[in-house]
C-alpha cells in the first residue's frame, strides 16, 4: 500500500501513525514472529532465580518452550525443552528444582543441567547408540542489569552491543539491584495487539487525561520534569517524585523519603520493560509476549532486595494490580477495537518540537524500529 511506502520518510512532528492493519493483520503479525521476535533478547528472570543448582524456569514464546536453569558448575545453562528421543516436553511448569536430572514423562530419558543426555532406558540393547549423540540444542544465555535473557538467533549482536548504556542507567535507578528477589508474577492474557500495548506504556499524553489511576500516578510526580529519552533500540521516561507526598497508595512512610525519588520506567526493544514507581522499593517488569496479531500475555513481576517490604511499596503493587494496571488494559481493549473500525486508518502523532512530557515522539521511534524490522531501511 501506498502510505507503507512513504511511511519512513515522514517528518516525526508531521507524521501519521502505523496503518491501523499494523495492529491485526496476519500476514504483518507472522513477519514480526520471524523478523523481530526470532531474534529478540527474551527475559528469563532475575539471576538470583537461578542462583542454586537444579533451579531452573521455562519460558515459553509462541510454539517454542527453553529451559533456562543453574548447572552444578554454577553456570546458568539454556536449552529447547524437547525430548530428543520423541519430541515429548520436558518440563510443563514455570519454575522448580531438579536435583540431578531432568527426566522425560513419556519414555523416562535423562538430561543433564546442560542438556546433555545423562541416559536412556533399554539404550544398552540398542545398536549403536551413544548418550554423547545426543542434547537438547543449546540456546544463547546473557545478561544484562541483572537480569538473564535467552535469544533463540546466534547471529544477532549481544545485549551489551544492542543496549549500549542501558545496563548503567538501570544501575544508577536500582542500587540493590543484584540484591533482588521474586515477590511474585502474574500473567494476563488481553485481547490485543502487543504494539497497542507498548504505545500506551511510552507516551505521557494519556497521563492527565484517561482515568483515575493515572490521575493518581501524576499526583505522585512532578508531571513538569517528566522526560522521554529514546537511544537507538531502547528508551527511558522518568519524572521526579513530588516530595510533598504524605502518603502515596494510601499508605504512610515508615521513613523519610529520598529526596532524589522518582518515577522510572526503561525499554528494551521489542517488547521488555522495567519500571519503578514513586516512593516503591521494587523493581516491576512488564513483559509484552505476543499470542497472536489481537491477543497478548503480559507478564507482570514485582522484584525487591527487601524483605519484609515497606508498607508504601506493598500498597503501590497493590494499586498496580488493581486500579493502575487494569485501567491500561481497558484502554488496550478498547483501542484494539477501534482499531479494526471502518472509519479509522492512520491517525496523527501528537509530537511537539521540544519533545515535552506529553509527547509522542517515543511512540513514533517504538513504530520505525518495527517499520525497519519488517521493511529494512531506505
Amino acid at each position: 500500500m501506498q502510505e507503507d511506502i512513504n511511511w519512513i520518510d515522514q517528518d516525526p512532528e508531521n507524521a501519521m501513525t502505523l496503518p491501523s492493519r499494523y495492529y491485526y493483520d496476519e500476514g504483518l503479525f507472522q513477519q514480526e514472529k520471524e523478523r523481530i521476535f526470532m531474534k529478540a533478547w527474551h527475559v528469563i528472570g532475575h539471576k538470583n532465580e537461578l542462583s542454586e543448582a537444579g533451579q531452573y524456569i521455562v519460558s515459553d514464546f509462541f510454539d517454542q518452550s527453553i529451559i533456562a536453569v543453574c548447572g552444578n558448575d554454577g553456570e546458568v545453562h539454556a536449552f529447547h525443552n524437547v525430548c530428543q528421543h520423541r519430541g515429548n516436553r520436558l518440563v510443563e511448569g514455570r519454575r522448580g528444582k531438579v536435583e540431578s536430572v531432568f527426566r522425560c514423562s513419556y519414555h523416562g530419558w535423562c538430561y543433564n543441567h546442560d542438556g546433555t543426555l545423562r541416559g536412556a532406558p533399554r539404550s544398552k540393547r540398542v545398536k549403536g547408540f551413544k548418550t554423547e549423540n545426543f542434547r537438547c540444542p543449546a540456546v544463547r544465555v546473557e545478561e544484562l542489569g541483572g537480569f538473564l535473557y535467552f535469544n533463540l538467533d546466534q547471529n544477532v549482536p549481544s545485549l551489551i552491543d544492542l543496549f549500549p548504556g542501558a545496563e548503567k542507567e538501570i544501575r544508577g535507578i536500582f542500587s540493590d539491584l543484584d540484591d533482588m528477589h521474586l515477590i511474585e508474577e502474574s500473567d494476563v492474557i488481553v485481547p490485543a495487539n502487543w504494539k497497542v500495548i507498548m504505545d500506551n506504556s511510552v507516551e505521557g499524553y494519556h497521563f492527565t487525561l484517561s482515568g483515575k489511576g493515572h490521575f493518581a500516578l501524576c499526583d505522585l510526580i512532578d508531571f513538569s520534569g517528566y522526560t522521554l529519552r529514546q537511544h537507538d533500540y531502547w528508551w527511558t521516561y522518568f519524572g521526579p517524585s513530588d516530595l510533598s507526598v504524605k502518603a502515596p497508595y494510601g499508605a504512610k512512610f515508615d521513613k523519610p523519603p529520598d529526596p532524589d525519588d522518582r518515577f522510572f520506567n526503561i525499554g528494551l526493544f521489542p517488547h521488555n520493560t522495567f519500571y519503578r514507581f514513586p516512593f516503591a522499593d521494587f523493581l516491576g517488569t512488564f513483559i509484552m509476549i505476543p499470542l497472536g496479531p489481537e491477543k497478548s500475555l503480559l507478564r507482570f513481576g514485582y522484584y525487591s532486595s527487601l524483605d519484609p517490604l515497606p508498607a508504601v511499596t506493598k500498597a503501590s503493587i497493590e494499586w498496580m494490580n488493581n486500579c493502575l494496571g487494569p485501567e491500561d488494559i481497558a484502554l488496550n481493549v478498547s483501542t484494539q477495537k477501534g482499531l479494526r473500525s471502518m472509519g479509522y486508518n492512520q491517525g496523527r502523532y501528537m509530537i511537539d518540537e521540544a519533545r515535552s512530557n506529553e509527547s509522542e515522539h517515543l511512540v513514533h521511534h517504538f513504530h520505525t524500529l518495527v517499520y525497519k524490522a519488517l521493511h529494512g531501511s531506505n
